[in-house]
């Protein structure tokens, strides 16, 4: 009497174990066409990100840049930077600029990484470096191949943090980095 119990539990826990087994888990025929799909849509992704790397060879879309907000003066702007703090006065004291610009300059330059994720979707392996330049005109300077033509853009901030203030764009497509800014500041710090 307990053999057919035993056997009818043993076919019911194998049928539930059939039910449980993941849909991946198929015969070899599935894989083939799942693999051949696969395929299929690698090779789709692979040529859409050649359409994007192609067309980033031509100029940079600014219509992808425009954040549609309004621009604030920077004189009518509530800067989180107190004129007499002392990030400000390191940055007038370093840069000999006036605390309106050393403001201005802080905010825009912490809010700049906005404007370069967007140009960097665009670029791809055109992109080589950036910098941001600062003092009496701040711009952010993106250093791209030959491939991408010179242009200059105001960006418009659309994040809390800088929201309506510009950030001058300016590529150059010289395929190199001029990193005597960054030398002066390494010399000027090892000498303190």
């Amino acid at each position: 009497m307990r053999l057919p119990h035993l056997a009818s539990i043993t076919a019911l826990s194998a049928l539930l174990l059939i039910a449980c087994t993941p849909n991946n888990e198929t015969s070899g025929a599935d894989n083939a066409s799942t693999d051949t799909a696969t395929e299929a849509a690698d090779t789709q992704n692979a040529n859409s990100a050649d359409d994007a790397q192609s067309s980033a060879q031509g100029a940079i879309d600014w219509t992808e840049l425009d954040t549609g907000v309004t621009k604030v003066a920077p004189s009518d702007y509530d800067y989180s930077f107190a004129p007499d703090s002392q990030p400000v006065r390191a940055y007038m004291d370093y840069f000999g600029v006036d605390t309106a610009t050393a403001q201005y300059n802080l905010t825009v330059s912490m809010a700049s990484n906005e404007a370069l994720s967007k140009l960097l979707d665009q670029l791809g392996t055109n992109y080589v470096s950036h910098e941001i330049i600062d003092g009496n005109d701040l711009k952010l300077v993106v250093h791209t191949t030959d491939a991408v033509p010179a242009a200059t853009y105001d960006y418009v901030i659309a994040g809390d943090f800088g929201k309506g203030l510009v950030l001058p764009i300016e590529i150059v497509p010289d395929g190199v980095k001029d990193t005597s800014a960054t030398d002066e500041m390494s010399a000027a710090h090892a000498g303190s």
